[in-house]
């Protein structure tokens, strides 16, 4: 990655925590992905109004990882306030393709894509994307957070 980093329609500051590195000092990667899931629930239940705690459970309806590409650009350390986005690349029928950034600045940390799959938790089959969740992610794709 070279530039600046990217603008995401969804962003939320996160500081990195002792908890989030290793010996190094700096973020361990794995911290970056559960930093993603977090941002993935904020994003269902701020901006799209619909609360990840009740999707999975009164819901029953799931939205596991199929695809995760990652490309890590710099170190992050304890103590920086970085920023956190995600904008929608894709909504199919049964999928959402998002990409994820961090940034401190302008300077890319991080920029991952993500392919999630609304499956039924019961039958862990795949399903369509649930018509009020689909109108939410439509009307909020193209906005600014």
């Amino acid at each position: 990655m070279t530039g600046a980093a990217e603008r995401h329609r969804f962003e939320r500051e996160r500081t990195i925590r002792f908890s989030h590195c290793d010996p190094a000092g700096i973020v361990f990667f794995p911290q970056y992905l559960v930093m993603v899931n977090d941002l993935n629930e904020d994003w269902f239940g701020h901006l799209l109004g619909v609360p990840y705690a009740e999707l999975i459970g009164r819901r029953r309806t799931g939205l596991p990882t199929v695809s995760l590409q990652c490309e890590f650009s710099a170190v992050s350390r304890m103590g920086e306030v970085v920023t956190l986005g995600l904008s929608v690349e894709r909504l199919g029928s049964k999928s959402i393709t998002l990409r994820h950034g961090c940034r401190l600045g302008d300077e890319a940390r991080f920029a991952i894509r993500q392919v999630l799959v609304t499956t039924d938790l019961d039958t862990h089959r795949a399903i369509d994307i649930p018509a009020d969740l689909r109108a939410a992610i439509e009307t909020h794709a193209s906005e600014t957070a």
